[in-house]
């Protein structure tokens, strides 16, 4: 059920992977919360712009030039909400982030996710959005659904193209469906991978898609499917296109993870490894930022949209690397591998219709983040 006023007016992946061990839905006791601080009061903001690797070194030594930014809980309050993939490393943030003034649901089948990432004021449904007997339900007893889980790689879509389009469209199929029927507003999240090798950057959403992968196939059907149903029923749904998102409880394993890759690789002392000559780029969004995508998409009137979500920034990978090794003091160098089927040259996201009608500007610069990722790493022990 959806209350179409919302409740702030103004100008924020992923967890349920291929291998489902329950195809049902159980509501499942949780252990005792780890209580990670909120990631909008962890990370200070710092300037944006395109940057040297001396310029990111320079500015991580610098603690000086800081800002506070508003507490993203305050954007939506007061709302029945449902978190697919909650359990995971971008949905998990969400559930963070909006558990305060929300009652948050999580739907997620835990085949990557960690239920420890979900707070102990969160009702958890594990299930597989496929087959959930539940689901129906569930959407419509939210007013707002954000739609975070999936299968997230481009090179296993490529060994299991089957696998990746059920567990990625048939699965928002289904969800969108039962939407329909309760009315329930729909934040989906598509990717920059829809894109391919794009004709120029930055790449605006006009581009004409060209996926080169199973992945980016779904994540296109996704998206359209997302923008078709308001188009169709004129279900409240905006489709965000994230681009390369990093921040804490990202698995180094995962597609997109360089930067965590890289930590985990400087930490060790091993060889920082980049598939190719280094040279392709990068937009680097941090997961805060991705999270107010989420929530200003959420109030949006201006439904029935794509939006990029990206800082409009390019990075170097081998340039990334470089600054990895500085900031860690590692004695690690750098190892070249063969480029990976399915990967584009260069990525850049124009940002600016997200900017004009939701009122999102990235707020965490990369040296910002990387700084902060580095001490979360230190202080929980964990190599992420």
């Amino acid at each position: 059920m959806r209350d179409s006023t919302p409740s702030h007016s103004g100008p924020f992946y992923n967890s349920t992977s291929p291998e489902d061990p329950n195809s049902g839905d159980e509501h499942v006791s949780k252990p005792a919360n780890i209580g990670v601080t909120p990631l909008d009061k962890q990370v200070e903001s710092a300037g944006k712009g395109n940057r040297t690797a001396q310029d990111f070194q320079n500015e991580m030594r610098d603690g000086n030039k800081r800002e506070t930014k508003p507490e993203l809980s305050s954007l939506l309050t007061g709302k029945d909400i449902l978190v697919t993939g909650g359990a995971g490393f971008i949905g998990s943030h969400l559930v963070e982030t909006l558990i305060a003034e929300n009652t948050v649901t999580v739907l997620d089948n835990l085949s990557s996710g960690t239920i420890t990432n979900v707070p102990d004021s969160a009702e958890f449904v594990q299930g597989d959005m496929r087959t959930l007997s539940s689901l129906t339900d569930l959407v419509a007893s939210a007013d707002i659904v954000f739609h975070q889980a999936g299968f997230v790689s481009v090179e296993e879509s490529l060994e299991k193209p089957l696998r990746s389009h059920k567990h990625n469209v048939t699965a928002t199929a289904r969800l969108l469906d039962s939407a329909r029927k309760g009315d329930t507003r729909v934040i989906t999240a598509s990717s920059a991978a829809i894109y391919g090798q794009p004709s120029q950057l930055p790449v605006t959403e006009e581009e004409p898609p060209a996926p080169e992968s199973p992945y980016g196939v779904d994540k296109l059907t996704i998206d359209r499917y997302t923008r078709l149903f308001n188009e169709l029923y004129d279900l409240p749904t905006v489709a965000l296109r994230y681009f390369n998102v990093y921040g804490p409880r990202q698995s180094a394993a995962s597609y997109s993870g360089v930067i965590s890759t890289f930590l985990q690789q400087a930490v060790k002392g091993t060889d920082l490894t980049i598939h190719g000559d280094g040279r392709q780029t990068r937009d680097f969004v941090h997961v805060t930022d991705v999270v107010r995508a989420n929530i200003l998409a959420a109030t949006t009137d201006q439904t029935g949209m794509a939006y990029n979500v990206g800082t409009g920034t390019e990075t170097a990978i081998e340039e990334l690397a470089t600054v990895v090794q500085s900031a860690t003091s590692t004695s690690a160098g750098i190892t070249h591998l063969p480029e990976r089927p399915g990967d584009i040259t260069h990525s850049c996201a124009d940002i600016s219709r997200a900017t004009e009608y939701l009122g999102y500007t990235p707020s965490i610069s990369l040296e910002s983040g990387l700084r902060a990722l580095i001490d979360y790493s230190a202080a929980s022990s964990i190599t992420t």
